[in-house]
């Protein structure tokens, strides 16, 4: 496989889970399956259509929500600047969430709002309310972990702790954002990023080392998680788990939302990390058609398939 259909597969294959997983988010465990049972050939009940793209919530059909809107106000940043401007970030995220996104994640909300210049305003946050390990940095970062890939390990894991703590002050949303980058890396590397797994944990900060190696073993399962999927550490580990005991693209994904919970940021990381491992061509088209990302704050802008693509090939082609 050409590594830009890898490429391209992660970028799109986030905003697709992201957009298919928002309309369930909080519902129960089993709610996409039970409303999109599958049907032949793997199709759920008016696949045809793109009926899993249903919409609601407050989401359109194909909506994308923040988790997609960030991650590509991060790629443009990249590509705008010739690398990572960690100033010019921040300022596109203060933009964006003052001009009233249908979601914003509270802490996010908060450091973005308080006021605090950009290497203080998450520092702060987490010294104020000692929380902020939500998966705000993580559901971000598959354009950024795209973009870093061709850099190396060492390079990638450091950019994607450097655009967590824009936002999150606690070191365990840094150290799962480095994972998912690295695991991106290892995809579009065409290596197996999943064998991969203990190689990566001894890169993790040892204060946090046990925490993800518990969530990442082979033998986890989302049932066993002590916190809620909106922690960065469950959220990861529920992805890895849902590639991991999958053989599909589409299966991943009905995995993922089936879990309940913060539905689209879990289906947008496993949208990433599943689109850098089969490649876009696993997507099906009847979920890109209806694809489409607004961009609150930046002139009415609204990104579908073919925007996608193209970042997407200016970041990592």
């Amino acid at each position: 496989m050409e590594r830009i259909q890898r490429v391209a597969g992660a970028v799109v294959g986030s905003a697709v889970g992201d957009a298919l997983g928002g309309p369930f988010e909080f519902g129960p465990q089993g709610a996409f399956s039970g409303r999109f049972p599958v049907s032949g050939a793997g199709a759920g009940a008016g696949a045809g259509a793109g009926g899993e793209m249903c919409g609601g919530g407050g989401w359109d059909p194909g909506e994308a929500t923040d988790d997609t809107q960030m991650a590509v106000l991060v790629a443009e940043s990249l590509l705008e600047r010739g690398g990572l401007d960690l100033p010019d970030v921040f300022a596109r995220f203060q933009r964006w969430a003052a001009a009233e996104p249908k979601d914003i994640g509270l802490q996010t909300e908060d450091v973005l709002t308080n006021g605090m210049p950009w290497d203080l305003a998450a520092a702060t946050h987490f010294q104020v309310n000692r929380r902020a390990a939500g998966n705000g940095s993580l559901m971000r970062a598959s354009t950024s972990a795209v973009h870093f890939a061709a850099a190396g390990r060492e390079a990638t894991m450091d950019a994607a702790r450097r655009i967590a703590a824009l936002t999150h002050g606690d070191r365990a949303a840094w150290e799962g954002t480095a994972v998912f980058h690295e695991l991106i890396r290892l995809a579009l590397e065409d290596a197996d990023p999943l064998a991969a797994l203990p190689d990566v944990l001894a890169l993790v900060h040892p204060d946090h080392r046990d925490r993800y190696a518990v969530v990442l073993a082979p033998d986890w399962h989302p049932d066993q998680a002590t916190e809620f999927n909106g922690a960065v550490w469950p959220c990861l580990g529920s992805a890895v788990w849902a590639l991991r005991t999958t053989d599909t693209f589409e299966d991943a994904l009905r995995a993922a939302i089936d879990l309940g919970g913060d539905t689209d940021t879990v289906a947008a990381v496993t949208g990433g990390l599943a689109g850098a491992y089969y490649g876009l061509d696993a997507i099906p088209a009847r979920w890109t058609r209806p694809l489409h990302v607004p961009l609150p704050g930046f002139d009415g802008r609204v990104l579908r398939l073919a925007d996608l693509l193209s970042l997407a090939h200016r970041l990592g082609g």
